[in-house]
């Protein structure tokens, strides 16, 4: 545990299958999975993790249905609601990230209001994704540097990777250094594509629900097995 990454970067999948497998509703799974996410944030806060990336919901997921779209979104906001208390007795920050367009004026206060009530906290930095999509994030910034560009306050054969990383969500937080997949599937699914170049990954078999203290540490140990040379030599 000597070598502790500063930013952790989790996809937190296999609810579906977990609650399959017990023979019990889909959306008990997701139940399950907000304990997972619950008890990962308070593992990370304890160990000192800097910053906790949770792929809560993508720009894809509303291709599911109503009723389960309808579920997780009454979960998020139940979850917002319970959860503030143990995120300022932590004193963890909690950020979004996504385009907050597609919610509801309820659900989008709320995550305000969490937001506010814990800008001032100083130790970890929760970020929560949801309708989030890296290549989004991507369009998002080359966007806004084209007003840049188009204003003449930016020109086009000036552009580097440093405007555009600086243009990006959370640009003012260190990227992940360690990616974290579950339930025995071994892709990113765009998130944060830009940000992960040079993140460790590590992909479980583990479900969701059952990636406890236990997994959290495997997946630990096996990034502070890794030799980082971000290219270079030894």
């Amino acid at each position: 545990m000597a070598t502790l990454p500063q930013h952790i970067a989790i996809v937190m999948d296999g609810n579906g299958r977990w609650a399959k497998n017990r023979h019990l509703p889909h959306l008990a799974g997701h139940r399950a999975g907000l304990t997972a996410a619950r008890n990962s944030v308070k593992y990370c806060a304890q160990r000192h993790i800097p910053v906790l990336s949770l792929f809560a919901f993508s720009t894809e997921n509303w291709k599911r249905s109503s009723l389960e779209v309808n579920h997780l979104m009454g979960l998020f906001l139940s979850a917002l609601t319970d959860e503030i208390g143990m995120l300022n007795e932590n004193h963890i920050r909690l950020r979004f990230i996504g385009n907050r367009t597609r919610f509801k004026k309820k659900l989008l206060d709320k995550m305000i209001e969490v937001e506010t009530s814990t800008a001032q906290n100083t130790g970890m930095t929760l970020i929560i994704a949801v309708d989030y999509g890296g290549q989004w994030d991507i369009l998002e910034a080359c966007r806004r540097l084209a007003v840049e560009i188009e204003a003449g306050r930016l020109m086009s054969h000036s552009l580097t990777i440093e405007h555009i990383s600086s243009q990006l969500s959370f640009a003012d937080l260190p990227n992940p250094d360690l990616f974290i997949r579950t339930s025995d599937e071994a892709r990113i699914s765009n998130f944060m594509l830009w940000q992960l170049a040079y993140a460790e990954l590590y992909f479980t078999d583990t479900l969701w629900p059952d990636f406890d203290e236990q997994a959290f540490d495997k997946a630990i140990l096996y990034f502070s097995a890794r030799e980082r040379r971000y290219g270079g030599r030894k």
